[in-house]
């Protein structure tokens, strides 16, 4: 079967939406990274959003989301590396689609000398207003963990470790 113009314009579309949505998952850890508070707030929907980050409460409401990451991670001596990779986008309609990111990611605090890794998993929720996608949804769960702390002389202490959660 001959492939039609509709066809091909419906796949140039999808690509162009899987890039668009590539662009803002990456667009979300930058401005985490660099404390970049207004950009943030442009990746969240506007309205009513789910993030429910593991250890952390389920936020419905991006500016009190932000709130808190404000208080945690925008403080003097606070570094934060987000390395999302293994992105899995999916478009579920013409203006809604689902992301899974593998996050590798570090917080180095100066105030403790500590440097804590982590691996975790996201599960986006995405729509499409307006011509431009937005993160609706998005919750994470830490499927590994190291932390250690930084000796007066350089030398790392490892004081707690995590192991991946038990399938159920």
């Amino acid at each position: 079967m001959p492939v039609t113009l509709e066809d091909l314009a419906a796949r140039l579309t999808a690509l162009e939406d899987i890039d668009a949505i590539r662009q803002l998952k990456a667009r979300y850890l930058r401005c985490c990274d660099l404390k970049q508070v207004d950009e943030l707030r442009e990746t969240f929907l506007p309205g009513p959003i789910r993030i429910a980050y593991q250890n952390f409460p389920v936020f419905t409401d991006r500016d009190d989301f932000l709130k808190v990451y404000q208080e945690m991670a925008c403080q003097g001596g606070v570094y934060d590396i987000h390395h999302a990779t293994n992105g899995e986008i999916t478009l579920t309609g013409t203006d809604r689609a689902t992301g899974k990111w593998s996050l590798n990611f570090r917080t180095i605090l100066l105030a403790n000398r500590s440097v804590t890794r982590l691996g975790v998993e996201y599960e986006d929720v995405y729509h499409k207003r307006d011509g431009r996608w937005y993160i609706a949804e998005t919750l994470s769960y830490v499927t590994s963990m190291v932390t250690e702390v930084i000796g007066e002389d350089g030398s790392p202490k490892y004081v707690a470790f995590g192991a991946a959660p038990v399938a159920a």
